[in-house]
């Protein structure tokens, strides 16, 4: 879709456009399932890309349709294959501390992944988002092909926007939002920097806003809170309340790099999660000890902690 690029410098930079066939999954309706509904919405997923490519399976085997089905895409193409997964850790977020269910329902995913590797000539790219490192669920431990970049500094700017990059590229959505809220361009980016701002990915990352509440901003013109509006995540909840976390110290906390990457059957420390799922960000690092400082973001994230997860997490627990 080179259409698309018109006009930005990936127009320029991107120099032969050749046309790869990419497969994409999403497991972000896969949650609250047992295992039959689980293994019958992997074939459903499969099925949809199947038709596509005129491939008809029967297998109820979900590992062995996808491995026929990167096999045959790339032989009907003559390209390797891109697979694109999103939410890769959905299923089993809310399962996280169920000893029956857990083990059966990381096989499942665990099975339906394993063609990641043993067709790794057939691919030319994967690229897999959630919530979860791998390690934390054990899921990847035969996939030693897979690099994690969610806190490399040379990616740590992919999913979000730069300060730099909202003061040129969408200068004029703040005098747009300055104009509506009767307030000059300065305080306009202050309001923004204050609301939206302070996201760190890696050790040596600049600041980061979130695109979502950003770009929602700026087409309400009012500087609320959008992020939490989806809803609070109820596995984080589970997590904070069995695990007896104090969450009235998350404003300031250390976490190791040993933390982050512990691999677990269950997930037991609840910092990591807080970290990746947006509550924290990285505030510091000091190398001499391999410390991560951790902390709120930004006043959206604080207000949405207070009034969303805070009262959520209250309902869970009797006094």
């Amino acid at each position: 879709r080179r259409d698309l690029f018109k006009g930005l410098a990936m127009e320029r930079l991107e120099t032969e456009w050749t046309k790869y066939p990419v497969l994409h999954f999403d497991m972000s309706l896969g949650k609250h399932m047992e295992k039959e509904q689980l293994e019958r919405y992997l074939l459903s997923q499969l099925e949809q890309i199947e038709e596509d490519y005129g491939i008809h399976s029967d297998s109820p085997d979900s590992n062995i349709r996808l491995t026929k089905l990167i096999r045959h895409v790339y032989e009907q193409t003559d390209r390797q294959v891109v697979v694109l997964i999103d939410e890769y850790d959905a299923p089993l977020l809310d399962v996280v501390h169920e000893e029956k269910n857990l083990p059966v329902l990381r096989n499942i995913m665990r099975n339906f992944y394993s063609p990641l590797k043993a067709c790794y000539p057939y691919l030319r790219f994967v690229f897999l988002t959630g919530i979860t490192k791998f390690s934390q669920l054990s899921i990847f431990s035969e996939l030693n092909n897979l690099k994690n970049i969610s806190m490399h500094d040379d990616f740590s700017a992919l999913c979000g926007i730069t300060e730099q990059e909202l003061l040129t590229d969408l200068k004029p959505d703040i005098e747009r939002m300055a104009k509506a809220n009767n307030g000059t361009y300065e305080e306009a980016c202050a309001h923004l920097k204050r609301q939206y701002d302070g996201y760190h990915f890696s050790k040596n990352c600049a600041d980061i806003y979130n695109p979502f509440s950003l770009f929602n901003a700026f087409d309400a013109k009012e500087y609320k809170n959008f992020w939490f509006s989806t809803g609070t995540p109820t596995f984080l909840i589970d997590i904070l309340q069995r695990t007896d976390f104090d969450v009235q110290s998350l404003d300031g906390l250390t976490a190791t790099d040993e933390q982050f990457d512990a691999p677990t059957d269950h997930i037991v420390d609840p910092i990591p999660v807080l970290y990746q799922s947006g509550y924290l960000t990285i505030k510091g690092y000091d190398p001499a000890f391999r410390l991560y400082r951790l902390a709120y973001s930004n006043g959206e994230v604080r207000y949405g902690f207070t009034e969303s997860l805070l009262p959520a997490l209250n309902k869970h627990i009797i006094w």
